[in-house]
């Protein structure tokens, strides 16, 4: 199969989808791969690096022209969507439920597009949670930043001082990006408390930390009481595929404490703050009702050696699966069902289906 890694556009994404380590892993198997010119500068990786791993380096039009399958790290961008010719598969996190305009290319030319993001292995998203833990662990660190009173915030140093209490953080979710910012916040001294639907893993952080992290049950009234005293309010909550459902209204953000930050790392499915809007890198934070929302779609993206390091040791195998054994044989195998989101023109992901209906 002739596989193609194009650089990434998005912006300050720096990520490569894969690296010049795993461009010999698959051309072991006897694969062609074709990475556009300077796809892995971002990462740390030169051209010389995956020539010296046997792969082609080429330009982007040859790239698409010729590659089967594409393999990136972030859904297409617009910008993108003329490159990619009919009947082609793609590798990459997806995220359609919040992108309708990409779901109808991808629809229209007949893409075979598997998602990382809805990759099931036993109930685990064994593709999503490298990524999940790098932005769950960035999210303290970039509310400390924006609680500074230069960038807006109220002021407050996380960890507080001796005779001055710590800031509160309120996370939202308690799956993998949840204990990413938890263990991060924790570290930082931080007064934390995580909100989960499910009872199993509050025991759990109940367990690990001692009774040192307030844990609470998830409900509307739960919520409303603790953002309405946070100061910093990370959004780490999850359903695979479909859009994130919103916990927060728009009238609780407004009966938050002026100069507290809200970190929505759910972002990418659609955000699970009401007033929770897509930025980026270049332009990361808004102001609403006087509170600082950082909603970057792609938060990893500002680690890239780290991040690119961290989802390509799993997409790997992956990648050489779908490869060898090919992408008809892949749609209806597992773990390829379970990623499969967009086939001969149809929607084939339930959770995605229901998000277009609703």
């Amino acid at each position: 199969m002739i596989i193609g890694v194009p650089r990434e556009i998005k912006n300050h994404e720096y990520r490569v989808a894969v690296t010049p380590a795993g461009a010999a892993e698959i051309l072991k198997d006897g694969h062609q791969l074709i990475v556009e010119k300077s796809a892995g500068t971002g990462s740390g990786f030169t051209d010389g690096d995956y020539l010296k791993a046997g792969a082609l380096v080429a330009d982007r039009d040859r790239l698409f022209h010729e590659s089967e399958l594409i393999v990136k790290v972030k859904e297409p961008l617009p910008e993108e969507y003329d490159s990619f010719r009919t009947g082609q598969a793609l590798f990459t996190y997806l995220h359609l439920a919040s992108v309708p305009e990409l779901t109808r290319m991808l629809l229209d030319k007949e893409i075979t597009g598997f998602a990382y993001e809805t990759l099931e292995i036993e109930g685990r998203l064994p593709l999503l949670a490298p990524m999940s833990e790098v932005a769950g662990k960035m999210a303290p660190l970039m509310g400390a930043y924006y609680l500074q009173k230069i960038h807006g915030g109220a002021g407050l140093l996380v960890s507080g001082a001796e005779g001055v209490k710590p800031a509160k953080v309120l996370i939202l979710g308690a799956g993998v990006v949840g204990k990413g910012a938890l263990q991060v916040a924790f570290g930082m001294g931080a007064d934390v408390t995580v909100i989960n639907r499910g009872e199993a893993k509050l025991r759990e952080i109940d367990t690990l930390y001692k009774g040192r992290v307030r844990t609470v049950l998830s409900t509307a009234e739960n919520i409303a009481a603790e953002a309405v005293k946070t100061d910093i309010l990370i959004g780490a909550v999850l359903v695979a595929g479909a859009k994130a459902p919103k916990l927060v209204s728009k009238d609780l953000v407004s009966r938050m404490k002026k100069g507290s930050v809200i970190v929505d790392v759910s972002v990418d499915q659609g955000g699970c703050i009401g007033t929770t809007k897509p930025t980026t890198h270049h332009d990361p934070v808004y102001t609403v009702y006087g509170v600082i929302h950082y909603t970057v779609a792609n938060m990893p993206g500002a680690y890239p050696r780290t991040s690119t390091l961290a989802l390509t040791n799993k997409t790997i195998e992956y990648v050489k699966l779908l490869a060898n054994h090919g992408i008809e044989e892949s749609v209806h195998s597992e773990p390829f069902r379970s990623a499969l989101n967009t086939y001969r023109g149809e929607i084939t992901h339930e959770a995605v289906q229901m998000s277009f209906r609703g």
